[in-house]
This record gives C-alpha cells, sequence and structure tokens, in this order.
C-alpha cells in the first residue's frame, strides 16, 4: 500500500516490468542487469528525468518552509524491480544536495 507518511508517491506501474522477462524476475532493480534493461528504456529515462525536475524545482520550498525532511515514494507492482530502480537512481541524484535516506520496503522488510 501507499506510505502514510510520504509527502510524494510516484508511481511507476506504467512503465516496462523487467518481471515480464524471464531472467530478470529473480532479480532486483539494485542488479546490473535490471539497471541495463531499465535504462534502456525511453520512457523509463524520461519519467526519471520527469520526477527528478519536480523534486529540484520544489525542494528549495520545503527547505524554506523548514521542513526536517522530505519523504519520496516510489511505488510499483512488487517492489521489486522499477520502484527499487528509481530511488536508486533518485537517491544518487540527489545525494550531493541534502542528506538522502534510502530504504525499499519489500526487499529490506518483505511480508512473512
Amino acid at each position: 500500500g501507499v506510505p502514510l507518511d510520504a509527502d510524494y508517491v510516484f508511481d511507476v506501474r506504467v512503465l516496462p516490468n523487467p518481471h515480464y522477462v524471464r531472467e530478470l524476475r529473480p532479480l532486483n532493480g539494485r542488479d546490473a542487469p535490471v539497471d541495463e534493461y531499465l535504462a534502456a528504456q525511453p520512457e523509463v529515462m524520461e519519467m526519471l528525468g520527469q520526477i527528478e525536475t519536480f523534486l529540484r524545482r520544489w525542494l528549495p520550498a520545503f527547505e524554506a518552509d523548514q521542513r526536517a525532511y522530505l519523504t519520496v515514494a516510489i511505488g510499483c507492482t512488487g517492489g521489486q524491480h522499477r520502484s527499487v530502480w528509481f530511488a536508486e537512481r533518485l537517491a544518487e541524484r540527489f545525494a550531493a544536495l541534502a542528506t538522502t535516506l534510502l530504504r525499499h520496503r519489500e526487499i529490506e522488510f518483505p511480508a512473512p
């Protein structure tokens, strides 16, 4: 479900799903073959750029409002491939701007 503490939630389910590629299915968004697959999809790179642009535009407003943190959630169907990949890429891109904490709910804290 949607994290209740998220300031922004981005749904990436409309993008190509590595789950449907047999050799990528057991992997996750941190694995090089999944990275290569997603990075090769023009619409994936377009959405990544749009989310990054949006956050870069509004991050100063949160800082000016004395916000201690901003929580961004990325969601996909299984929480293994696309959302993990997006979170990793965004964390890399924002690490120089602010303290960036990264958590993958489905791969770090899987349901019992």
